[in-house]
């Protein structure tokens, strides 16, 4: 600090100081900087602090500032800003805070070591009244990511734990945190405080990417609040504290979005708790959560091994499963057939010997269980024993078996074709009942030409079920196309906005990928019903949504997701997918065109308006 560079008029400039050549120079001078800056009131005291936040993104893992009293001083000035409002309001101040607590959140990111300083430096104190809302939402966010950060190590998880408050504000925050930042910020564009906006858009956008960015950070804030939340779950002594029904059932809703995918958000809780038998009964007596799970473990949720997970766990522990082995056990039965889903190998061997367990277990109790689940698992492990018959079966008879099922399959077309739906269906089942059980590309199709006429006789859960099986089967699983998209559907059926547009951008992600010849062959290889689904979707699963209904509406303009539209805009691949299908699979055709069309005419107002029409699914096995 002794040699200043000329063309510098403030004395003692931190980016000078960064220049310095001399190490020990540059040490003390950096160390000195450190000690006075929060006492000091001189304008652009931000331009530092928004050049540490900078290297502290940069360079997480640098240890240069840490020895340096860099948490001590962004510490003392979080408190400054909490302290001396008239401070915080001077100049650019206002957005210190947000920077000091971002920085101690950057830098106990990665290093045990580092989290440790931070916390011998006081950093909690001042982060916790950062996390009350006692500046705004946008310090709530930086502040729960950095205690988040802290509880993860072992040897300063214990420290958060002494403020006995950390947790129940994490949880009011994880259920708070859409209504907070939808009325704190988004629905009034004019009330918008200008320096959320630069945080937000870096000075590069105008109202609708600060409204784009504000669901991704309100989504960030959820997200960062379940999982400090979460470092609390895996100790059993807070769980009484955090599985309180009021919450538990909330948790299934909470998810990143399309914004924050990578987040496990409310399933990665559920199933923290779930690990525990002490979180396990709170969780089983809320039939909401396990029809929720249910949902995320038939669904494409990145996190479906997550529920599939809590569904086992509560199953395999005697004092729970008689709770929801009735609501849990399709679900699982739908499911037994996956082969691998992500870093799970042979998942479907182990839900069927979770389920064999439960059924022959002496412990479970006669009573316990209905003879219909017992029938369900009975025929779920008949089907294992036949698939073992199978294999030791002459080729011939495996042909004759096929031969047989197509025969069968062909007649269920027919049926559907002419507008025998039930009598499909029933066709449909015989097929399968007949097709061996290695014959997977047919056993899908089977499956997915069920679920089509569950959908047309308006029975969504057994459609889901069916295209659940289709999908597990497949592979790689949950990318086969027609059934992501009977399944989509069916969850529309249900309002399930959230699982059926993540089956639906999967089938249109599959559309756009897809190497038919025929397909490729199309102006728009992305159905445009598919796109005004989607959209339906989004805005019915919307972050905002439930905020903007009690708030009455947005007013954000350029807003996509909160206008309302008229749900006859869109039409589903029912109505608009007839090419995909007109040709049977042993060259038979479907009636002529006009047949078709006169058919669709036919067909009642309320299927048109659903999308349901009668339109045989597939025969490309």
């Amino acid at each position: 600090m002794d040699k200043i560079s000329s063309d510098c008029p403030y004395p003692g400039c931190f980016f000078c100081v960064m220049k310095e050549g001399n190490p020990s120079k540059r040490r003390a001078s950096i160390l000195k900087f450190f000690r006075e800056l929060p006492s000091q009131d001189d304008d652009g005291q931000v331009l530092p602090i928004s050049g540490l936040w900078n290297t502290a993104m940069a360079h997480p893992n640098d240890p240069e500032f840490i020895d340096l009293g860099i948490f001590e001083c962004m510490t003392s000035l979080i408190w400054k800003g909490l302290k001396n409002r008239r401070w915080l309001s001077h100049d650019q101040n206002i957005y210190i805070p947000y920077y000091a607590a971002h920085i101690i959140g950057s830098y106990t990111m990665n290093m045990e070591e580092f989290a440790e300083i931070a916390v011998h430096a006081g950093v909690i104190p001042a982060l916790v009244e950062l996390l009350r809302g006692r500046l705004t939402w946008v310090e709530q966010r930086v502040a729960v990511r950095a205690l988040g950060h802290l509880a993860t190590y072992p040897s300063t998880f214990s420290a958060l734990a002494n403020h006995g408050e950390i947790l129940e504000l994490s949880m009011q925050l994880a259920v708070s945190s859409p209504e907070i930042v939808y009325t704190h910020f988004y629905q009034f564009v004019d009330r918008r405080l200008s320096y959320h906006c630069d945080l937000l858009t870096r000075g590069m956008g105008g109202v609708e990417m600060e409204s784009r960015k504000a669901e991704e950070w309100a989504s960030q804030l959820q997200c960062w609040s379940l999982q400090l939340i979460n470092c609390f779950a895996f100790k059993p002594e807070f769980l009484p504290t955090i599985c309180k029904s009021e919450f538990l059932v909330k948790l299934p809703g909470m998810w990143g979005g399309l914004v924050n995918e990578n987040s496990p958000a409310g399933i990665g809780l559920l199933r923290t708790i779930c690990h525990h038998k002490v979180g396990r009964g709170p969780v089983a007596s809320c039939p909401e959560i396990i029809d929720a799970l249910c949902n995320i473990a038939r669904s494409s949720d990145d996190w479906q091994c997550m529920a599939i997970d809590c569904l086992l766990w509560l199953v395999q522990d005697l004092s729970t499963c008689h709770k929801v082995i009735h609501t849990a056990l399709p679900a699982l039965i739908d499911l037994a057939e996956i082969t691998t889903l992500g870093e799970q190998k042979k998942l479907g061997d182990s839900i069927v010997n979770v389920l064999q367990e439960c059924i022959q277990s002496p412990k479970m109790g006669l009573n316990s269980i209905s003879d219909h689940a017992k029938e369900q698992v009975e025929e779920l492990l008949g089907s294992q024993e036949r698939l073992k018959w199978e294999k030791n079966m002459p080729k011939e008879d495996l042909h004759i078996k096929q031969a047989a099922a197509l025969v069968v399959k062909l007649e269920g077309n027919s049926l559907f074709s002419s507008g025998d739906i039930s009598g499909a269906g029933h066709k449909y089942s015989e097929a399968l009942s007949l097709c061996p059980m290695r014959s997977k590309k047919e056993r899908i199709v089977l499956y997915s030409n069920r679920a089509q006429c569950h959908l047309l006789l308006q029975q969504p859960m057994a459609a889901i079920g069916d295209a659940t099986r289709a999908l597990s089967l497949h592979n790689p699983v949950n990318r086969h196309a027609k059934s992501l998209w009977r399944r989509a559907q069916a969850y529309d059926m249900l309002g399930l906005a959230k699982e059926s547009l993540l089956d639906a951008i999967l089938y249109i992600n599959e559309c756009s990928q897809s190497t038919d010849v025929d397909a490729n062959s199309r102006q728009n290889r992305v159905p445009e019903y598919a796109e005004r689904f989607v959209k339906k979707q989004m805005r019915s699963a919307w972050l905002f949504r439930e905020a903007g209904m009690k708030h009455g509406g947005v007013h954000c303009e350029g807003d996509v997701y909160g206008q309302e539209s008229d749900d006859s805009e869109w039409e589903t691949a029912s109505e608009s997918d007839v090419g995909d299908d007109e040709k049977d699979e042993v060259g038979g055709n479907w009636k002529n065109g006009n047949e078709r069309k006169d058919r669709r005419k036919k067909a009642s107002k309320k299927e048109m308006r659903q999308g349901y029409n009668l339109q045989l699914t597939e025969d490309e096995a």
